[in-house]
C-alpha cells in the first residue's frame, strides 16, 4: 500500500517519510515493518505492513483539503461540544481525537481549545494538547502547502487573533491568541 520514500501522516505524530520495509521477528513470528522517520522531530516508528490502515497511517490530506481545513479554522461561530464537561473529561476526549487519522478531527480539537481559551484559562493538561493539535495540524498542512511550519502557526494564531480583534459573532466573547512556542518550528 505504501512505498519507500512516500511521505505519510501518523496519527498523534504527524507527517514523516518511510525510508524503508524491514522484516523482524517478533514472537517467532516474522513480520514486515514500515520504518518511518517523523519530520518534526527525526522520531522513528516501526508500523507493521498488515496493520498500516488499522493504526490510522494515511497519506497526507489534498491542498484543497488543507485549505478546507484553514477554512473551517477561520469560522470561528459555534461552541465547543466538550465545554459543559469537567476538564478531566475534555482532556480524555481531547486526546482520543487526536489519535484520530482525520486531519479534520485535530483541526477540531485545536478549534475547540482555542475557542475555549477565550473563555477561560486552560488547565496545564489542555495547555499540552493544544500545543500538540497546533504541532500536528501545522506539520501536515506545511508538508501539503510547501510551506514553513511555523509560517503556518503563525497563519493559524492570527485566524484567532483576528476573531479576538472583532471578528467575534454576536453573543460571543473575544477570542485570545494564545501564544504558542515556537520551539519545534522547522521545515516540513
Amino acid at each position: 500500500m505504501f512505498y519507500k520514500g512516500q511521505i505519510v501522516v501518523y496519527p498523534a505524530q504527524g507527517p514523516g517519510v518511510i525510508e524503508d520495509l524491514e522484516r523482524r521477528e517478533i514472537g517467532g513470528c516474522e513480520t514486515e515493518f514500515y520504518v518511518i522517520r517523523i519530520l518534526s522531530g527525526n522520531t522513528r516508528v516501526l508500523v507493521p505492513v498488515g496493520n498500516a490502515v488499522n493504526v490510522g497511517l494515511r497519506v497526507p490530506c489534498t491542498p484543497d483539503e488543507a485549505r478546507a481545513a484553514l477554512d473551517a479554522l477561520r469560522d470561528s461561530g459555534g461552541r465547543a461540544g466538550s465545554w459543559g464537561q469537567n476538564w478531566n473529561r475534555r482532556y480524555r476526549e481531547y486526546t482520543e481525537r487526536l489519535k484520530s487519522p482525520s486531519l479534520r478531527e485535530v483541526c477540531g480539537v485545536l478549534k475547540e481549545l482555542f475557542l475555549l481559551s477565550g473563555r477561560k484559562e486552560l488547565s496545564f493538561g489542555e495547555r499540552r494538547l493544544q500545543e500538540q493539535a497546533m504541532s500536528l495540524v501545522a506539520a501536515e498542512l506545511a508538508c501539503v502547502l510547501k510551506k514553513d511550519v511555523c509560517e503556518i502557526r503563525s497563519s493559524i494564531e492570527r485566524l484567532f487573533a483576528d476573531a479576538a480583534a472583532g471578528g467575534e459573532k454576536e453573543g460571543d466573547a473575544p477570542l485570545p491568541c494564545p501564544a504558542t512556542s515556537a520551539t519545534g518550528c522547522e521545515s516540513a
